[in-house]
């Protein structure tokens, strides 16, 4: 088996102490150990890597202590895992493959035990019809007559019973034929009327989400429901559509549009912050000095990963750009690039941050574990909320008042400003629970940003490029 070595080692530990919200020890160390310069794709690297890769080897060592005792204390459903299974597996894959075995040896003895059964019904239907024969030859023709009625009877019985059978089966496949059929039909016509089926399985969770807060909070972890996959529509986007703008010079971590659809904020981990005014034209190639206003975060010179820009948002009306730092503050600029407020209470870099649809709260997710309701009037907290165990990765509002939060720690919480306490507690993610974003998604040199038109509707993105 392949050792583990001291670059990766390091890594992992780097990993552990930034996802932790050690932030200086991590500094020191990927300083110290050249981090940066390490082969390492840190995309492919999960949260919470050191953590499960050390869990990983004491299973592994549990069950090489197992084997190693006698066949007799080996149960027959014990199947041997390679050690690369359970670095690259987790828990529910482990599981699945057990009960897949579990499954086939309980099919094997079903129909073992039902090829008894039948061997045991034949043997009684044999003695039985010995039986008979035997009262025959003493009891006379009539007897025999009464006998061969009997049979019938119980034959013409069976078989009714057995065509009734075979008919609700039919009538049963038929209903349900025809329940997929319908549930088809109606995802096509809401595909058509420009709805997803992931749009109608998140209006039916706020529904439930509604009722249940009217309810009253819940005190229990309740588990996540698994949403359908969604169908993948194919399309072609030609080279004449995509417009390429040009001018960060580090890492692009996040871009938003505007409301009005004119402007498209980007951030980067160049201290900035951009706003590009994209207007219709075939113009396949924005330069810095045209149609952009900078925003930005750090004066002066700086190395520190602390100047980097992770997310950012519009307000409702698209007057107000809010942008989360590296740094642990968030600030708010208006459309001319000015910057009208700063934000701080944050212990950690700020990874997530929303308008409420109303625009007078602004709600900021940290490393640092809490989230932050800020009342943007007076800039001052209006609540703090300090529910999660880990990282806070995403945060998203419900409706102007209540919101949810996802984190490292698996868990994702509905609240609402005022209460001391979660809404609602879901549990079920067996990985981090986030939009998808990374602790480290700072890393790659994501340095262009793409436009591309697809139905005369423009689509923003970043590419490693």
């Amino acid at each position: 088996m392949a050792s583990i070595t001291s670059v990766e080692l390091n890594y992992l530990v780097f990993r552990y102490l930034q996802e932790s919200g050690f932030t200086h020890s991590a500094f020191a160390l990927g300083y110290e150990a050249g981090i940066n310069k390490c082969p390492i794709d840190g995309n492919l690297v999960p949260p919470g890597a050191l953590i499960t890769f050390v869990q990983k080897g004491l299973q592994y060592l549990e069950m090489e202590a197992n084997l190693s005792n006698s066949d007799a204390d080996v149960d027959e459903d014990f199947s041997f895992l390679q050690p690369m299974d359970l670095i690259t597996k987790d828990v529910n894959e482990l599981r699945r493959l057990v009960k897949e075995r579990r499954r086939s040896l309980r099919k094997d003895r079903e129909k073992e035990s039902e090829k008894e059964r039948d061997r045991e019904r034949k043997r009684g239907r044999d003695s039985r019809r010995h039986d008979r024969d035997k009262d025959h030859v003493q009891d006379g023709d009539g007897k025999e007559k009464d006998e061969k009625s009997g049979r019938l009877k119980d034959e013409k019985g069976g078989k009714e019973k057995e065509e009734k059978s075979a008919r609700e089966k039919d009538e049963k496949a038929g209903k349900e034929k025809d329940e997929k059929a319908g549930k088809e039909k109606d995802e096509k016509s809401k595909l058509q009327d420009g709805l997803s089926v992931k749009e109608t399985v998140v209006d039916r969770e706020e529904k439930s989400a509604v009722k249940n807060d009217e309810a009253g909070a819940s005190a229990d972890p309740e588990p996540m429901d698994i949403c359908p996959e969604t169908p993948k529509l194919e399309c072609e986007i030609s080279a004449s559509d995509v417009t390429i703008l040009e001018g960060h010079t580090s890492e692009v971590c996040a871009c938003a549009w505007s409301p009005s659809g004119s402007l498209l904020a980007s951030g980067s981990g160049d201290s900035t912050a951009r706003i590009w005014t994209i207007a219709d034209t075939s113009s396949r190639s924005l330069n810095a000095s045209s149609n952009v206003v900078v925003l930005k975060h750090v004066k002066g010179k700086t190395n520190e990963k602390s100047k980097d820009v992770t997310t950012l948002d519009w307000n409702g009306d698209g007057t107000l750009l809010a942008t989360g730092s590296y740094d642990g503050q968030a600030r708010i600029w208006n459309m001319n690039g000015d910057l009208k407020s700063t934000l701080s209470r944050h212990k950690g870099p700020i990874f997530s941050l929303k308008w409420n649809k109303k625009g007078d709260y602004l709600l900021t997710g940290s490393c640092d574990k809490t989230a932050i309701v800020w009342d943007v009037k007076v800039e001052e907290p209006k609540q703090q909320f300090e529910f999660h165990s880990g990282p806070t990765l995403d945060v998203d509002w419900r409706n102007n008042n209540s919101f949810a939060t996802s984190s490292t720690d698996n868990m994702i919480y509905v609240c609402k400003v005022g209460d001391n306490r979660p809404v609602k507690t879901f549990a079920g993610h067996q990985s981090t629970a986030s939009n998808g974003t990374q602790l480290d998604h700072y890393w790659p040199l994501v340095r262009m940003i793409t436009l591309q038109r697809f139905s005369n509707v423009p689509i923003a993105f970043c590419s490693a490029e």
